[in-house]
């Protein structure tokens, strides 16, 4: 079984990313002040199942609270899923 790549902060693109196998899951953003808009997460079809959102959701919010920031989870998957898994993240979003 092949290890997972890290995920990269494509600062300049306002996104982090896992590339894998020539495919891209990403975790985009927007910067609003102080808080940071997790805004859309999409992981391709081949990828799937693998764990990837979930990777790049906690590196998202790893990375808004090194910064100070607070999260607006407007993405559905962060908003349900992620953040009923991930209770402890839950202080650091705005809702």
């Amino acid at each position: 079984m092949s290890t997972t790549p890290d995920v990269t902060h494509d600062a300049a693109n306002s996104r982090f990313v896992l590339a894998i196998d020539g495919d891209e899951a990403t975790l985009q953003y927007r910067r609003a002040g102080q808080a940071i808009d997790l805004f859309s997460t999409y992981v391709p079809e081949s990828l799937r199942g693998r764990g990837l959102a979930e990777k790049l959701c906690k590196t998202a919010f790893e990375y808004a609270k090194s910064q100070g920031l607070t999260v607006i989870p407007s993405c559905s998957y962060i908003s349900g899923a992620y953040l009923k898994r991930h209770p402890e993240y839950q202080a650091l979003t705005t809702r």
